[in-house]
């Protein structure tokens, strides 16, 4: 295998790894806010707030980790 085949093997890796924490860290996220949701129906806004922003902050990880990935393929 010569460099380039090895660097698109690593994003790729690289790239279902990220997806795959993202797609748990979201998961694990939402199963908390609808836990908390069924304890205190009242505070529903704040929790439907809080999970939002905590699961744009994941994605923006994701996302950085993706462009990573991509900039490692097409070194």
């Amino acid at each position: 295998m010569d460099a380039t085949s090895l660097a698109f093997l690593g994003a790729g890796l690289g790239a279902g790894i990220t997806v795959m924490g993202a797609g748990m860290g979201i998961g694990r996220l939402a199963s908390a806010a609808l836990e908390a949701t069924g304890r205190q129906p009242e505070a529903t806004g704040d929790i439907r707030t809080t999970m939002i922003i905590a699961a744009a902050l994941i994605e923006g990880v994701a996302l950085f980790a993706a462009v990573i990935c991509l900039m490692l393929a097409i070194k």
